[in-house]
């Protein structure tokens, strides 16, 4: 049987009731929500909704319209960025970003339209919020940090960035690829103007979903144009929320999945919190007492979502998790689309050996993987 630790690039399993909201979907409402007014579009349209208000609760955001859809994180990513800056204008973010900050903030200043500042974090993994007050500048549009990183799992310190952020007027972007649903999350406590999610990892929702909260008095331009099913007589889109943002057909299944995840995941956030805690500490002092083993995570079970990055021996961990495969468990190697973080760690060549776990794994599942690693030793 396989034990899977690769929560972090993608949540399994998925709870039962994420599975049934996607059937139904396609069976019993299947239609195109907002496009028509008969019982089955209807159905859809509430449960696309339902979905929205779901996520306004869990990030405690006011307006259930001011979270839009999209493909995935990266997709809302890059509407946010886009859609913040013009010629000119300055970006600060840091090196512990994954590649969808990094690349579409690298391909802007390709073309000459901006310049960017990537700050370094401290020895503890996390940003010092004075180094992105230094880096700020007079035309600074944007500061975009992740919540979490994906690499070293080390929460980063958002709710002081935010606080800066408004204090100077800078709007604000956070990545919360690794944090929402596995950690409490409240735009409003964070002062973020833009708020990124996945659907499919800690939110148990299917691949192919994903978020953006946007702040009132935040406007963004679009990165589509398209059918949106409301003012159709006029051929520029409309700027009410979502609507602006969601030209086109939404994933009505994926997104039912989704709402069927959020639901279950804010019923026992805080147990799921808890939990996840205690495996990655479990396995950080496992793997602390095993010679040849290097932990790149911090030690402070607060510091961290629940995730362990790692090498032993010299092996790559491409190599290691390859072996750990054959042993029937699941981790990821490599670099991890992060490759700031991994210049700072030192091991751009060589890569971590990642082990993320969500809320079904096990001190079982734990024990059988210290003892695949001590064998690899």
């Amino acid at each position: 049987m396989e034990i899977y630790f690769d929560n972090a690039a993608t949540s399994h399993p998925k709870p039962p009731e994420v599975l049934r909201a996607v059937e139904e979907a396609l069976t019993e409402y299947n239609a195109n929500p907002g496009r028509s007014g008969h019982a089955r579009a209807l159905a859809a349209g509430r449960v696309v909704l339902s979905t929205r208000e779901a996520l306004a609760h869990l990030l405690g955001a006011e307006d259930p319209m001011r979270i839009v859809f999209g493909f995935n994180c990266t997709d809302m990513l890059n509407l946010a960025i886009k859609g913040s800056l013009k010629r000119g204008d300055h970006v600060v973010s840091s090196m512990l970003e994954h590649n969808s900050v990094l690349r579409v903030l690298g391909e802007l200043e390709r073309r000459g339209q901006i310049s960017t500042t990537l700050v370094a974090p401290r020895a503890d993994g996390a940003v010092d919020p004075e180094d992105i007050r230094r880096a700020i500048r007079r035309n600074t549009r944007l500061v975009v940090l992740t919540h979490a990183s994906n690499v070293t799992g080390a929460i980063q310190p958002v709710a002081a960035v935010g606080a800066l952020c408004q204090e100077i007027g800078v709007r604000y972007l956070i990545d919360g690829a690794q944090a929402l649903g596995a950690m409490p999350v409240n735009v409003r406590a964070l002062r973020c103007d833009l708020y990124a999610f996945p659907g499919h990892k800690s939110l148990l929702g299917p691949q192919g979903t994903g978020g953006l909260y946007i702040a009132p008095g935040c406007t963004l331009n679009t990165l589509r144009e398209g059918g949106t099913g409301s003012s159709s007589d006029s051929m520029l889109q409309p700027t009410e929320l979502p609507e602006r943002y969601e030209a086109g057909t939404v994933n009505l299944p994926g997104l039912a999945g989704l709402g069927a995840g959020v639901k279950h995941v804010a019923s026992r956030l805080t147990q799921i919190m808890i939990r996840e805690r205690e495996l990655t500490s479990a396995i950080w002092e496992e793997l602390s007492n095993i010679q040849g083993v290097e932990i790149y995570s911090p030690r402070q079970e607060a510091a961290r979502a629940g995730i362990v990055s790692f090498n032993l021996g010299d092996l790559s961990s491409s190599q290691a998790a390859d072996a750990l495969d054959r042993s029937g468990i699941a981790v990821r190697g490599g670099l991890h689309c992060a490759p700031g973080t991994h210049r700072l760690l030192g091991t751009v060549r060589r890569g971590a050996v990642r082990v993320s776990v969500g809320n079904e794994n096990s001190f079982d599942e734990i024990d059988a993987f210290i003892k695949a690693v001590r064998e690899m030793i």
